[in-house]
């Protein structure tokens, strides 16, 4: 798996109106988060902070972006733009795994010290992230192997009796 860095070229791949567009669905799904808040209080508006705000913006333009890279090299791209975009998406869920792992150590230390419930909750999203991070680089291989003997027997079996 390739290690994680920033690559600030990417950002001239994008038009402006992606990013305008990244920024107002933040911005909405903020306010969102706000009425909630507001109307049923701040543990369940809490809840929807996990929510990645522009998730929705960026699986689409990373899709965009990687099918035209494709064909601008003469590739049909469609296949490699759902797969960048399901990546993106399989991050999001651990990143939210994480999230979670932060909200339930400061909802258990809050009440003793906030400091203390900062640093303990970071430390917990920091640990649930990179575990989350090494089960699902552990059992996407396990997976992929297990679905290959499992399509490949298949095969087998079918030219036996077809």
């Amino acid at each position: 798996m390739t290690p994680i860095r920033f690559s600030p070229s990417s950002l001239r791949e994008g038009h402006w109106y992606e990013y305008l567009i990244r920024f107002a669905l933040g911005g909405a799904a903020t306010v969102f988060t706000g009425l909630i808040s507001s109307r049923y209080g701040a543990s369940i508006g809490g809840l929807f902070l996990a929510l990645p705000a522009i998730f929705c913006a960026s699986a689409t333009l990373i899709e965009k972006h990687e099918t035209r890279r494709k064909r601008e090299a003469g590739v049909a791209g469609e296949r490699r733009g759902q797969k960048a975009a399901a990546l993106d998406a399989a991050g999001a869920a651990l990143g939210a795994l994480g999230m979670l792992a932060f909200a339930f150590a400061f909802s258990l230390t809050v009440e003793s010290s906030i400091p203390a419930a900062f640093i303990g909750a970071s430390l917990a999203w920091l640990v649930a992230s990179v575990a989350a991070s090494y089960a699902r680089r552990k059992v996407r291989p396990a997976r992929r192997a297990r679905i290959s003997t499992k399509s490949s027997g298949c095969a087998i079996s079918r030219s036996r009796h077809g």
